[in-house]
């Protein structure tokens, strides 16, 4: 039986089957327009994506079935590790799609059913009588999947926070206050800290302030201009700055606002940093759909545009960077990434890779659980149908215009 097909059946025993047309990625982009920008696009993959994960899991069988792939430098740790990157790194993305509200349209009913999945996983990811409790007492990587866990309650707090029963929550709080085991490595994982104190903070919970602050203070001082952040003291050239960086100062930012002037003033700062290193990441994209593969963890795929999706769900884009040629460039690369074959399992499991199966080039800390970073390129999801993002007429991106002939855009450098 074909990936293809078993996930088709999987979605069937849902109730899905009636939503996915026969082809559900159309393909590789070659030198042409895009082959698809439409939203069914963008949720049947996420879809794909986040079915095999969540279906298993809402009954307690993630362990049971997932397929797992490690880096063959593997550095040793406890390989248990997986399965809560793969929950952690999913929702992540997944929640501000899942916060639009219900409705009967087949994009609805397919939402409705993968926030059942969700909050139903919740009980068993804290629950340590649960078969699929997740990895939260060992070493020190549980905190950076705890912290995309919060981020994914801060993005949709009324569907996927809310809802939960008291046990839950409870559980939930005191694993975060757990963390504070951890010591942090000097480099972003700093942020890490932060965002679960941020959580703790926005729901009337305890918390402790001077790891905000520490976070907060070290990446000023971090701050390396242009719109770049070093990734502690040395400037590291990867895709940090999008997996981690901006989108989490940002948020950690907005939840503190409410505490006076000087921090609304630190997030908009913070905001126009992120603008001018979202108009990098737009310029980034070739004429073909394609974008430099450099830095380490490259295989967290879309991930990599996580602040330039961020930036079209709030309706916050870059000037000079327009809702139809975001779409189309983003598209692009997902139409060109995915469309390699090798990117999923027999089982429907991401696998290590950039575009298809490239095991070799997966970091030392990297598993199959860890690909599911690219949900964090799928914010603009978070957007109704009839957002002018969705409805606007596609337009070339910087790259295709430029090496097409048009006007486009001059660049310099922005201090802020």
């Amino acid at each position: 039986m074909t990936a293809r097909r078993k996930f088709l059946q999987t979605a069937s025993l849902l109730g899905l089957g009636w939503i996915f047309p026969e082809k559900m990625v159309p393909g590789r982009v070659a030198d042409g327009p895009v082959l698809s920008d439409s939203r069914v696009f963008w949720y049947e993959l996420l879809t794909k994506i986040a079915i095999p994960i969540l279906d298993p899991m809402s009954r307690g069988q993630l362990k049971a079935s997932m397929q797992l792939e490690y880096s063959p430098a593997w550095d040793g740790r406890d390989k248990t590790v997986a399965y809560m990157e793969a929950f952690g790194r999913l929702i992540a993305g997944l929640t501000p799609w899942l916060a639009l509200p219900q409705d009967e349209t087949p994009e609805g009913k397919l939402r409705t059913k993968i926030l059942e999945l969700l909050l139903k996983s919740h009980t068993h990811a804290v629950n340590p009588a649960a078969k699929d409790y997740l990895t939260w007492h060992k070493e020190g990587q549980p905190l950076v999947d705890a912290a995309f866990i919060a981020h994914s309650f801060l993005r949709a707090p009324k569907q996927t926070w809310e809802p939960l029963d008291s046990i839950t929550k409870k559980r939930y709080i005191e694993h975060f206050i757990s963390l504070r085991r951890v010591k942090t490595p000097y480099n972003n994982w700093l942020l890490f800290a932060a965002m679960l104190e941020t959580f703790l903070f926005s729901i009337g919970e305890a918390y402790d302030p001077s790891r905000i602050d520490f976070a907060l203070r070290k990446h000023e001082e971090w701050y390396a201009g242009d719109g770049w952040f070093k990734d502690g003291p040395v400037f590291h050239f990867d895709y940090y700055n999008s997996y981690v960086i901006h989108p989490m100062l940002l948020d950690i930012l907005s939840v503190l606002q409410v505490q006076g002037k000087q921090m609304e003033e630190k997030y908009r700062l913070e905001l126009k940093r992120m603008q001018r290193y979202s108009t990098f990441l737009e310029r980034l994209i070739s004429p073909e759909g394609t974008f430099p593969a450099f830095g380490r963890s490259i295989t967290y795929r879309l991930g990599a545009f996580q602040p330039l999706s961020q930036l079209a769900l709030m309706d916050q884009l870059p000037d000079g960077v327009s809702k139809g040629q975001v779409r189309a460039a983003l598209s692009a690369v997902a139409n060109r990434m995915f469309g390699v074959e090798g990117n999923f399992s027999d089982k429907g499991y991401l696998r290590l890779g950039f575009a298809g199966h490239q095991p070799a080039i997966a970091d030392s800390y990297s598993n199959s659980g860890s690909m599911y970073l690219t949900s964090l390129g799928f914010l603009h999801l978070g957007l109704p149908a009839d957002h002018a993002f969705w409805t606007a007429p596609a337009e070339d991106w910087t790259s295709r215009k430029a090496w097409s002939g048009q006007p486009f855009n001059k660049d310099y450098a922005v201090n802020f």
